[in-house]
């Protein structure tokens, strides 16, 4: 009973080593591996966050609804439709959520590295362009939504804000999950506000090349979708927010996906998902749970490493025209190809791969 109480404490107090040797206690397990499973766990539940939380906890709502229970669900209904507009104000981000012991778990999994290479400023805005997106985006979330990887000492001043899909902020429950991340809906409301009336030294991460990224990523490749994205730049030259490009240097390699060539059945689904939904569903496999040899939706334990690049400093244009968009553009395709060019061999790819840019 002592170690049951010492490792639901250390979750409390959001300390890993009172679980650690609460564990090994109760079960006799080495070090190793307890730190394993508790990793397994760490990204279990993430994944699981990621691909039902929010229909399950809406389905949940909905029968609580329909019990004795009735007032509970009413009431998270009624601060629900008080709190709507809470995601494209900043939302409310906590920083005892981001420095949970479990998100050190599943930063060792991988594991994942955050790369500093300039300092930034915390008297100006960023706009993070995120590469590549992956199928999950695993490197972003564990390095902006979370302080596993030590990005608030990293960059101390600034304020991280992980862009995402604006539909996971109408799912009860995951919402708020969300939010306690520092993570906010991918619109122009939730942009426009973070970098005009929230001060300066935020910096807004965004996978730019979103879903229609994610349907061509696979193991062995890198390649962006980023020819024909320009809004984030006219964004940027709107609020006079510096673009920092910043490539994640494996995070292609932790699941495998079946490609679907250009004109088949199974690309004319997945694209038509993505135009009217805003994703697109990928037919993708990892590891099993309890074998890395068996097929399953962990991912495989691939280290992921994100660095990010130098700032580019951009003027604000109130009403910047398309010849100043893309210029900046170029600059910052440019600064990302350098990015992926001086450090692809320290990260194990040869000095022959090359950055494809879609």
């Amino acid at each position: 009973m002592k170690t049951i109480i010492a490792a639901y404490s250390g979750v409390l107090r959001g300390t890993g080593s009172s679980i650690l040797s609460a564990l090994q206690d109760l079960f006799w397990l080495s070090k190793s591996k307890v730190e394993k499973q508790l990793q397994i766990i760490s990204v279990l539940q993430w994944v699981l966050t990621f691909l039902i939380m929010g229909v399950a906890c809406t389905l949940i709502l909905m029968y609580i609804l329909c019990t004795d229970c009735w007032a509970i669900a009413a009431l998270y209904l009624a601060w629900l439709v008080f709190d709507w507009n809470t995601p494209k104000k900043g939302g409310r981000r906590s920083q005892w959520v981001r420095n949970w012991a479990i998100w050190r778990y599943f930063r060792d999994y991988f594991p994942i590295r955050l790369v500093k290479t300039h300092n930034l400023l915390t008297t100006r805005n960023y706009i993070f362009g995120y590469h590549p997106h992956g199928i999950m985006g695993l490197g972003a979330f564990c390095n902006f939504s979370t302080e596993a990887t030590g990005v608030g000492q990293k960059f101390p001043g600034i304020r991280p804000y992980l862009a995402t899909l604006a539909g996971n902020f109408r799912m009860p429950i995951l919402r708020d999950y969300l939010m306690s991340g520092g993570i906010c809906p991918v619109n122009r409301d939730s942009i426009d506000y973070i970098l005009s009336k929230n001060g300066s030294g935020n910096a807004i991460i965004i996978v730019v090349g979103g879903a229609a990224e994610s349907l061509n990523c696979t193991p062995g490749k890198n390649s962006v979708t980023l020819k024909n994205r320009k809004g984030f730049v006219k964004l940027a030259l709107q609020h006079g927010a510096d673009l920092v490009p910043v490539y994640s240097f494996g995070e292609n390699e932790v699941y495998k996906q079946v490609i679907f060539e250009e004109g088949s059945w199974g690309r004319w689904v997945q694209k038509t998902f993505q135009k009217h939904i805003g994703f697109a569903p990928c037919i993708f496999h990892g590891r099993g749970l309890f074998s890395p040899n068996t097929w399953g939706l962990l991912p495989y334990s691939k280290p992921i490493t994100t660095v990010v690049g130098e700032p580019i400093t951009i003027p604000k244009i109130d009403n910047p025209s398309q010849r100043e968009v893309d210029f900046y553009h170029s600059m910052y395709v440019n600064s990302l190809i350098k990015l992926f060019d001086k450090y692809k061999s320290k990260f194990g790819l040869p000095e022959t791969e090359v950055l494809e840019v879609n």
